[in-house]
């Protein structure tokens, strides 16, 4: 079993965490949204500090909330040192304050929505592995299982997708550190996929198995889909205790 010293502590991983969550409804911010009975940034951070080569995570807040979300994140970090900023108005702009916050000696850097809070610690240390190895950016993925077809202007199938070259991308997403501050600097636009702006300095992007867990929590049914999967976890933490 590799244990977290047998690992190098490179890696920092970034949660922009600052959106409103609209489609989840009216309330607080989205990474605050209770699941299980604690907020959404609660549970992402604690499992991306579980990760064995995430040696800091820096957390983008909504604005005028840094300070409480430090309180709520302070008692769960435990083996990675944490800070938190405050979010700019669009992702990027929380994602490139994360990175200016980031300790200097992480080479490795990780990009990770706190809606994807359940996302476990194993995938984070497979994206930032694949880093290591020395891809320049990195994305897990899912297969699509459904059939996919494009429509035309009048809404009429025009033509069925081959769903095998077709893939769910996924948080965290990996990069080395110099390629993704290249790729904010020359973003004059905002993408809500940071591998985009790294395609846009025509570099590979590197894909690795992503896991069911890290599902993206947008809507209400899908708070529903993540307490079903947070209770089996811990039916199944309970079964082998």
């Amino acid at each position: 079993m590799v244990s977290r010293s047998d690992t190098p502590q490179d890696t920092v991983a970034l949660v922009p965490a600052a959106g409103r969550g609209e489609r989840l409804g009216p309330g607080a911010p989205k990474s605050l949204r209770h699941l299980g009975g604690e907020p959404l940034v609660v549970h992402a951070v604690r499992r991306l500090a579980a990760a064995r080569s995430v040696a800091a995570v820096v957390v983008a807040a909504p604005p005028g909330a840094a300070d409480l979300v430090h309180d709520l994140l302070a008692p769960v970090i435990t083996t990675a040192e944490l800070l938190v900023v405050e979010g700019g108005g669009t992702r990027q702009a929380s994602v490139a304050a994360a990175l200016a916050a980031a300790p200097g000696h992480c080479d490795v850097v990780l990009v990770h929505d706190a809606a994807r809070a359940l996302a476990p610690p194993e995938l984070a240390d497979a994206v930032a592995a694949a880093v290591r190895a020395g891809h320049p950016a990195v994305v897990p993925v899912l297969p699509v299982v459904d059939t996919v077809r494009q429509l035309g202007p009048d809404g009429v199938v025009s033509s069925t997708v081959d769903r095998e070259l077709l893939r769910l991308v996924q948080t965290p997403q990996g990069f080395a550190r110099a390629v993704l501050a290249e790729a904010h600097a020359a973003c004059d636009d905002s993408l809500t996929d940071d591998a985009g702006l790294v395609e846009r300095l025509g570099l590979p992007v590197h894909t690795v198995p992503g896991h069911p867990n890290a599902l993206k929590v947008t809507r209400p049914f899908d708070l529903v889909v993540a307490s079903a999967v947070l209770a089996s976890e811990s039916a199944m933490a309970g079964s082998r205790v």
